[in-house]
């Protein structure tokens, strides 16, 4: 049987630690990023740049039989979100087609900012994603470029990262975060190695033979209101102190569904916010 491999373009927090995982399956993992050097050894190394028509010099230019795009904007702006998201996996498919490259699937990594749902609605995939803001109106975009791309493709919303490095949240709550309760604001969430985790898991069951669907949402098993997750996050820190300012009104409320991975067998490690943020307040 031969090797699978795979080009993780966008190789960032979430691409290494796919590609930790695949190559652990004995898959050839290729990862594209500026700085290379920040990529595990396991992943062979593919400097480049997604906003720069020349391709990389050290492109694979044998057969590669996935492509997962993981990108990240640099700026949070709308040419940047134009460049990260559209332009660059326009040229990504631009250097397949000059090597005569077609990999077998492509995932196309998304966000759930591509839903406009602000009342606590669940949301699972066949809900309208009707952004309102340029990012998610791009994000849309550059999903339909992925699933019109002539490859089999499906993209995965992934809802709000977190984990190791990723601690918004609870140096916000160490100020002494206030947010409102009623009416509830509801967040989703999925710990970074459950993200990386249902990645692998989906390439797997392609691999398998298992038909994919064209959209997928990655978050764990428990949208919770963020009053009641910062409530969890004091008791565990200690903190009984306020913010002197008033309650923070954040936009956007809404439940999203992780059904429809659960039906092909996908499990996140941490279901809620208390394991994966118990994980990672128990570091040292």
């Amino acid at each position: 049987m031969s090797i699978t491999s795979v080009m993780i373009a966008g190789c960032g927090d979430v691409g290494s630690r796919l590609g930790i995982r695949l190559a652990a399956l004995g898959w050839t993992v290729h990862g594209l990023r500026r700085s290379v050097e920040q990529l595990p050894a396991v992943i062979r190394p593919v400097a480049g740049d997604l906003q720069r028509d020349d391709c990389p010099a050290a492109w694979p230019g044998g057969a590669l039989d996935y492509l997962v795009y993981c990108a990240a904007a640099n700026a949070h702006d709308e040419a940047g979100y134009r460049a990260a998201y559209v332009e660059g996996l326009r040229r990504v498919f631009g250097w397949l087609a000059a090597r005569g490259q077609r990999p077998r699937r492509v995932l196309f990594v998304s966000s759930s900012g591509v839903y406009g749902q602000q009342g606590g609605e669940w949301v699972d995939e066949a809900s309208p994603a009707e952004a309102q803001g340029f990012s998610g109106r791009i994000m849309l975009e550059a999903e339909q470029l992925a699933l019109s791309s002539g490859f089999a493709a499906s993209v995965v919303r992934l809802t709000g990262i977190y984990g190791p490095g990723r601690q918004w949240l609870l140096s916000q709550v160490r100020q002494g975060y206030r947010v409102v309760a009623e009416p509830p604001l509801y967040g989703n969430r999925i710990h970074v190695d459950d993200a990386a985790g249902l990645l692998a898991f989906l390439l797997q069951a392609d691999q398998r033979g298992t038909a994919l669907q064209d959209c997928y949402i990655g978050v764990d098993d428990e949208p919770a209101p963020l009053h009641e997750v910062v409530a969890w996050l004091r008791a565990r820190l200690g903190v009984s102190h306020w913010a002197e300012q008033s309650s923070v009104r954040r936009a956007g409320s809404k439940r999203c569904s992780n059904a429809r991975a659960r039906a092909l067998g996908w499990a996140p490690q941490y279901p809620s916010y208390r394991e994966g943020y118990a994980s990672i307040l128990a570091e040292p």
